[in-house]
């Protein structure tokens, strides 16, 4: 629900969140990423900013580079987008913050040196104090370095708590969620009928699933027997004219041993006769 990534987002930011809308995530990607990116959407912020929240099972390398990019290129396309719509009357001032908010289940190298922090704020600012903004915020959280000092220190106040129950699946730490902030118990039985009817869903389609697999493995198949009989009758083609060249070479073998019989015999025949002349 909207409510909830909106307390999440608040506390994440240190100010009050309210989500106007979901966006439309058709950001090009550098690279083909989604085996390790478990969520990623992007909304648009009462205030019309913009938020990009991921979720990645594994960090990728480079973690700042690659978050400068996208943040990149969710302000160009918020520029685009603000100046297509306003035309003549567009002004830089239309144009608001974008946030990008990482979330680590495993984080890269980087955050694994302050062991002691889970949490990572940065806005770029300047060396004289001027105020200029410059639009781009970034959030980083490595959800294993906060599971460790989780371990250590327990649940201390409602970031902690919805950290926990993004992050943790140990029972007892559960239970112990679920004393302190007992709003939590119906989030879990939430996600616990979701995975229930995800099954079901699964199963009313799996026979047609696996028709379809075995449809295509058998096209694929068909498709490949189709160009072995292809290259069969290219190699018979092949075939048939090393023959026809082996038959030619023989003819030609043969006369030349015909040729080379006659001229042994006239050789003879030569001898012979020199012989007789001579008596």
């Amino acid at each position: 629900a909207p409510e909830r990534l909106e307390e999440l987002l608040s506390m994440i930011l240190g100010q009050k969140i309210r989500i106007l809308k979901v966006l439309p995530n058709d950001s090009t990607r550098i690279a083909d990423e989604s085996s390790l990116v478990i969520m990623d959407i992007v909304i648009e912020l009462a205030d019309h900013s913009i938020a990009n929240v991921e979720v990645q099972k594994l960090g990728y390398k480079f973690p700042g580079q690659r978050a400068a990019c996208y943040s990149a290129d969710l302000l160009l396309r918020q520029y685009k987008r603000i100046k297509g719509e306003k035309g003549k009357t567009f002004s830089y001032r239309d144009i608001k913050k974008v946030y990008t908010i990482i979330f680590y289940d495993h984080s890269p190298k980087e955050f694994q040196d302050f062991p002691e922090d889970f949490i990572h704020r940065s806005s770029q600012k300047t060396s004289t104090g001027i105020e200029i903004d410059l639009l781009q915020e970034f959030v980083f959280i490595p959800l294993d370095n906060f599971r460790r000092i989780l371990h250590n220190k327990g649940i201390r106040n409602k970031l902690d708590a919805w950290l926990t129950f993004l992050s943790v699946d140990d029972p007892e730490m559960i239970v112990e969620l679920i004393r302190k902030y007992p709003q939590f118990r119906k989030y879990y039985e939430e996600i616990y009928q979701l995975c229930r009817n995800t099954e079901k869903v699964m199963n009313m389609f799996s026979k047609e699933l696996q028709e379809l697999d075995k449809n295509t493995v058998q096209y694929m198949i068909d498709e490949m027997q189709d160009v072995i009989d292809e290259q069969k009758k290219d190699l018979d083609k092949k075939q048939d004219v090393i023959d026809e060249q082996k038959r030619l070479l023989d003819e030609k073998e043969s006369a030349l041993a015909d040729k080379e019989k006659e001229i042994a015999e006239l050789k003879a025949r030569l001898g012979e006769k020199s012989t007789s002349d001579n008596v």
